[in-house]
């Protein structure tokens, strides 16, 4: 079911009643990187008629310890990011977290279709959301892990005020401390009366700051966590992928290894033409 808010970006209609993909590292690790996974993502997003973009940060501002790697600065990695949306011809995605960084970003990227995203602990962030705003690109708003979903209208109401009404929002889970998630599925829907909803199935699964200054994570659950939210009629699902997760810099510990990409989408979109029929 299309959402009335729907929008679109790059040829992806976000909230158009089919089923779209959010996907790439957690971190730029280095252009070669960034550039073999959106290959391989796009080659497989193709090949089943996934609507797709391609995601990855510039910068992770927010990492567990101070000695680990952020990526490679806002210049290098919108470059990169640039290359990859005219190359592969996608629309890209990547974090902001500071009202100058929106500007930045912004200009840095181009004339590449992309979307900014506040990261979810900064999702009640009032001048960084009406900056994203003022960009006139769509903005995807993290779910904060300490807000209720009903009050995530607040944060939609701040972008839409600011004249940006391309706006969707994303589910990663829900805090209770002690170094774990939990997802609430009622979530999915209540969000949607406010804008297109994606569910991020990798930070869902993720068990923040539990080893020692890097989170860990549960990627077997993946697969069914994302089914449910298909099955509850989300409109895109968020992977973080990694061809050799155990090396990656960033999020290793919960992102879903490249070779399962495709039989994990295969399932999803089997439970969303079910849940259209």
């Amino acid at each position: 079911m299309s959402h009335s808010s729907s929008f679109n970006l790059g040829g992806v209609t976000v909230g158009g009643g089919k089923l779209f993909l959010i996907a790439g590292p957690c971190v730029i690790e280095s252009e070669s990187h960034a550039r073999k996974l959106a290959d391989a993502i796009q080659r497989i997003t193709s090949d089943l008629g996934v609507p797709y973009i391609f995601k990855a940060s510039y910068d992770k501002a927010n990492r567990t310890s101070i000695r680990s790697f952020r990526g490679p600065g806002l210049s290098e990695g919108c470059r990169i990011l640039r290359l990859v949306a005219e190359t592969n011809h996608l629309p890209v995605l990547t974090d902001v977290h500071t009202p100058e960084q929106c500007t930045e970003a912004s200009e840095a990227l181009g004339s590449a279709d992309a979307m900014l995203q506040i990261p979810a602990f900064l999702c009640r962030q009032t001048d960084l959301l009406i900056a994203a705003a003022h960009t006139s690109r769509p903005v995807n708003v993290k779910k904060g892990q300490f807000v209720a979903p009903w009050d995530m209208r607040h944060a939609v109401e701040k972008l839409r005020d600011s004249g940006n009404r391309s706006v969707s929002l994303t589910e990663r889970g829900a805090s209770f401390g002690y170094n774990n998630l939990v997802v609430d599925m009622r979530s999915l829907p209540v969000m949607r009366e406010f804008a297109p909803v994606v569910f991020d199935a990798t930070h869902s699964v993720q068990t923040p700051s539990a080893a020692q200054g890097v989170s860990g994570g549960q990627p077997e659950f993946i697969p069914v966590l994302a089914r449910a939210a298909v099955a509850a009629g989300v409109d895109g699902v968020f992977l973080e992928v990694h061809d050799n997760p155990a090396e990656a810099k960033s999020d290793g510990a919960n992102a879903l290894h490249l070779d399962l990409l495709r039989p994990v989408l295969e399932r999803l979109l089997a439970v969303h033409a079910a849940v259209q029929e």
